[in-house]
C-alpha cells in the first residue's frame, strides 16, 4: 500500500517567508515617499505614479512569466527572483534621483511577480491546506510588516534612504541559500516558449467561480494600494506630525489585523468569510468617510482596523473559494491570474486618486472618492454572490485517496461551479 509523504513544513515556512520579504520589501519604500518628494520635488501624482508602476510590472511579469515555474522548475524561478530582488535593494540604496526610484520598482516589481505564482504553487505542492492558507496570510503580513519596519528606521536609525534596503539584501541572501538547498518538487516540462506568451490561464471549470470573488479581491487590494501610496500623507495631516511611523502605521494596521483575520476565520466556510468582508469593507469604507470629515486621526486608525478585517476576511474568502478547485497542473497559472486581479486593483485606483489629489479636491476629497469606490466594488460582490448558489464547501471537493481536489473519479463539481 502506497503511503502519504509527510509535508515539509519547514519547506512550506521558507517560501511563506519568500512571500513576507518581498511583500514587505515593496512596502519599504512607502514611509520614505515624503523624504523623496521634499528632496526631488515631486508631486502626489509622481508619487502614486511610482506606486503604479510596481504593480504594472508586477501584473507584466504575472502575464508572461507566472507558468514557468510549471517548465523550468519552482527553484530556477525562485532563485532568478531573489538575484532579481537583491538588484533592486541595490538600486533603491543608492537612488539619488527620481528615474533610480522607477528603476528600482520596475526590477522589483519584475522579481515579485515572477515568484508570486511561483511561491504560491510550491505551497500547494508541499501541503494544500496549510499552502491555502499561507497564500492568503503572508501577503498582508509581509506588506504591513515592510511598511512599519522602514518607519521605523527611518525615524530612528541612521541612513534611512539605505540602511533598510541592505537589511533585505540580507534576508534575500539567507533565502535564496534556502532555496537553492530545496530538493525539486517538480520536473521540468516542456513548452516553454509557449508559456511565456501573455495569457490568463483559467480553466472553464473555475471561470464562473474566479468571476463571481473577482470584485472583491479587486476591491481589497485597491485599499492596500490607498494605504500603501496616499495613506501615509492624510495620516500625517489628520495627526498634524510629519512622523514617518505615524504614516506607516495605516499600513502596518490595515495588513496586520487582515493576517489575525485569516487566521483566525481559518475553518470557518468561505462564503460566510466573505459576506463578512464584505460588510466590514463598507463599514471601514464609511468609517474613513467620517473619520476625514471629522479629521480624527483616532477615528481613522478605528476605521483601518474595521477594514484590515475586511481586507483579511475578503482576499481569504476569495482564495479559498477558489484554490481548492486548482488541479496540481493548473496552480501555478491560476495563482498568476488571481494576483493579477489583485494587482490591478493595487495600481489604477491609487494612480487615479493621486491625479484627483492635485486636480480634484485634495487630500481628503481623493479619499472619501476612494472610499466610496471600494464600497461600490463590495456591494458588487455581494450581488454577484447572491446570485451565485452554493451548493457545497468548495473544499469538500477534496480526494484524500489521490491527494487532487479534482479527482475526476471520485468526485463531481457541483453546479454552483460549473460554468
Amino acid at each position: 500500500m502506497k503511503t502519504l509523504r509527510r509535508p515539509d513544513h519547514r519547506r512550506l515556512l521558507l517560501l511563506a517567508s519568500i512571500i513576507i520579504s518581498f511583500l514587505a520589501s515593496s512596502s519599504a519604500p512607502t514611509p520614505l515617499y515624503a523624504t523623496y518628494a521634499n528632496q526631488w520635488h515631486f508631486s502626489p501624482i509622481t508619487t502614486t505614479i511610482v506606486f503604479g508602476t510596481y504593480a504594472i510590472a508586477v501584473l507584466s511579469a504575472l502575464l508572461v512569466l507566472g507558468r514557468a515555474s510549471d517548465h523550468l522548475g519552482r527553484k530556477t524561478v525562485l532563485l532568478g527572483a531573489l538575484a532579481l530582488q537583491t538588484i533592486a535593494m541595490v538600486a533603491f540604496s543608492e537612488a539619488n534621483d527620481i528615474g533610480a526610484l522607477f528603476a528600482g520598482r520596475i526590477l522589483q516589481g519584475v522579481a515579485t511577480g515572477s515568484a508570486l505564482g511561483t511561491l504560491g504553487a510550491a505551497m500547494l505542492d508541499i501541503d494544500r491546506e496549510r499552502g491555502t492558507r499561507a497564500n492568503a496570510v503572508a501577503p498582508g503580513l509581509g506588506t504591513g510588516i515592510g511598511a512599519l519596519f522602514s518607519g521605523l528606521i527611518v525615524q530612528y536609525l541612521p541612513a534611512p534612504t539605505r540602511l533598510v534596503y541592505v537589511v533585505f539584501i540580507g534576508v534575500f541572501a539567507v533565502q535564496a541559500l534556502g532555496v537553492a538547498l530545496l530538493p525539486r518538487t517538480t520536473a521540468r516540462r516542456p513548452g516553454l516558449r509557449a508559456a511565456l506568451v501573455p495569457e490568463l490561464v483559467v480553466p472553464r471549470h473555475l471561470r464562473r467561480t474566479l468571476l463571481a470573488v473577482a470584485p472583491v479581491l479587486f476591491a481589497v487590494w485597491s485599499l492596500g494600494g490607498f494605504y500603501g501610496s496616499l495613506a501615509p500623507a492624510l495620516a500625517q495631516q489628520l495627526s498634524g506630525t510629519d512622523s514617518v511611523v505615524i504614516g506607516g502605521l495605516g499600513l502596518f494596521v490595515l495588513t496586520a489585523v487582515s493576517s489575525v483575520t485569516t487566521v483566525a476565520f481559518a475553518r470557518t466556510p468561505a462564503r460566510t468569510v466573505m459576506f463578512l468582508g464584505i460588510a466590514l469593507l463598507v463599514l471601514g469604507s464609511l468609517g474613513t468617510l467620517v473619520a476625514v470629515e471629522a479629521s480624527s486621526v483616532t477615528g481613522f486608525f478605528a476605521s483601518t482596523f474595521v477594514s484590515g478585517i475586511g481586507f483579511g476576511a475578503g482576499f481569504q474568502g476569495g482564495m479559498r473559494t477558489v484554490v481548492p478547485l486548482v488541479a496540481e497542473h493548473e496552480r501555478a497559472g491560476v495563482l498568476s491570474s488571481i494576483y493579477v486581479i489583485c494587482y490591478l486593483g493595487m495600481g489604477l485606483p491609487a494612480i487615479v486618486a493621486g491625479i484627483l489629489v492635485v486636480h480634484g479636491g485634495g487630500l481628503p476629497s481623493a479619499t472619501r472618492d476612494y472610499s466610496l469606490f471600494v464600497v461600490a466594488f463590495a456591494v458588487a460582490t455581494l450581488i454577484t454572490l447572491l446570485r451565485t448558489r452554493d451548493t457545497r464547501h468548495p473544499t469538500d471537493l477534496t480526494c484524500p485517496a489521490h491527494q487532487d481536489v479534482r479527482c475526476a473519479l471520485c468526485t463531481e463539481t457541483p453546479s454552483a461551479f460549473r460554468t
